[in-house]
């Protein structure tokens, strides 16, 4: 057999992250192995998370990545989720949402995929938060992603209640598609961005606009007009008028732009695109909150794809 020795053992527990005494019976039942000490912990980390999976995790980070591809930016954002604010502070955990978000970065198709895709050390998301989970001792997951590939232009980044660079508690991208500076882009990128943190849009465009709530808030608005007893066209011109005020409110372009409420988002995407000389095309955004629709249940943790586009 052979001889487990302190620095076996240290070696062992700064590459996995687990406690001491894991690591010396994981080197003592793989015969001093380091990679297979590492698989061995790996097991039993399975093990923990499996007794873990049911308990709720509404806490974590937003993680944010960019990428400059040529003349155009990859960007991603996704939710980590852990079950406390102080697991949120620790640097272990911090480094795992980045490296999830980075490997987003390459994946298409959402969660599910991302949760399969090799990280930068050769592990999958979900073998790295395995072992976060087995050293950490809380569930983890990510939850959802957001992915946006521009061409030409640029995706900006605003992250609200930042608690370390690109991490805080809510995430937003906005892609751009433009020739013009990408300085200045990522610069009006960020104001929408903060915009959206501040109001938190349903859609980009009238266009895309889920029909469905347009047909929940119509109903609503023709039941109310109806108990004022007017005639049926004033109704009418009624409530197409609260439609517009909904659409107001509710759609990013036609949104009064926080910084400057005489104006729209749509209103200030033109005045920028004259003033840097170029086109612009705002296609789509992303607003990720932690925690966001999570319920206080067993069976809560399906994430799926929050992005909003006007494609």
């Amino acid at each position: 057999m052979a001889d487990i020795t302190a620095a076996l053992v240290k070696e062992l527990r700064e590459k996995s992250g687990a406690g001491m005494m894991d690591c010396k019976k994981a080197l003592t039942e793989t015969g001093g192995d380091i990679e297979a000490g590492m698989d061995w912990l790996r097991t039993k980390g399975l093990s923990k998370a499996a007794k873990k999976a049911d308990r709720v995790a509404a806490e974590g980070l937003v993680a944010i990545a960019l990428r400059t591809d040529g003349a155009g930016m990859t960007g991603v954002a996704v939710e980590v989720n852990a079950e406390t604010d102080f697991v949120a502070r620790n640097e272990k955990f911090q480094a795992a949402a980045r490296a999830v978000a980075k490997t987003a970065l390459d994946v298409e198709g959402g969660v599910d995929k991302l949760a399969a895709a090799p990280t930068e050390n050769g592990e999958t998301v979900t073998e790295m938060l395995t072992t976060l989970i087995a050293t950490i001792g809380e569930n983890m997951t990510a939850r959802r992603m957001a992915r946006f590939v521009v061409g030409e232009g640029v995706v900006a980044a605003y992250v609200h209640n930042a608690v370390a660079p690109d991490l805080g508690r809510i995430g937003v991208l906005v892609a751009l598609q433009s020739s013009a500076d990408p300085a200045k882009l990522t610069e009006m990128g960020r104001k929408i961005g903060m915009h959206i943190a501040a109001t938190s849009p349903l859609s980009l465009s009238v266009d895309d606009i889920d029909p469905a709530a347009v047909e929940r808030e119509r109903a609503i608005f023709s039941e109310q007009a109806q108990a004022s007893g007017k005639p049926p066209q004033v109704i009418e011109k009624m409530v197409e008028g609260r439609i517009r005020k909904f659409y107001e409110e509710v759609v990013l372009l036609k949104q009064a732009f926080v910084m400057n409420p005489d104006q729209t988002i749509e209103q200030f995407v033109a005045e920028q695109a004259k003033a840097l000389g170029a086109p612009i095309v705002l296609t789509g955004f992303v607003r990720l909150a932690l925690g966001e629709g999570v319920e206080k249940t067993k069976d809560d943790f399906a994430g799926e794809v929050a992005a909003l586009t006007g494609q």
